[in-house]
């Protein structure tokens, strides 16, 4: 597992490199990480809740795509949208704001 520590340490000193000489790269890099991060989020509160993608899709009246849309590419999606999967999961959805890293 040695190797595995040693390629994220890699990708981790490649992407603070880039972003130190790359501004328009950091900002894309943070905007992309931030919709990972919401995506992560939303799919490990649906396997907490003990619940399918199709389950969730239901209880919102969509369809299994637009949650696996959700889960994978979280960009722009609306405020009442997450309020909705936060409640059909069974959770609470709290939303903060940090200052912004210069």
């Amino acid at each position: 597992m040695v190797r595995g520590t040693e390629i994220m340490s890699d990708v981790k000193q490649y992407i603070l490199e880039r972003s130190a000489r790359d501004p328009e790269f950091a900002e894309g890099f943070d905007l992309g990480y931030t919709d990972f991060k919401i995506g992560v989020l939303l799919r490990q509160a649906r396997e907490a809740a003990g619940l399918t993608q199709e389950q969730v899709a239901r209880q919102l009246g969509t369809q299994k795509s637009a949650i696996s849309r959700m889960e994978n590419h979280a960009e722009d999606v609306r405020l009442s949208t997450l309020r909705a999967y936060a409640k059909a999961v069974g959770a609470d959805l709290h939303i903060s704001l940090a200052p912004m890293r210069s």
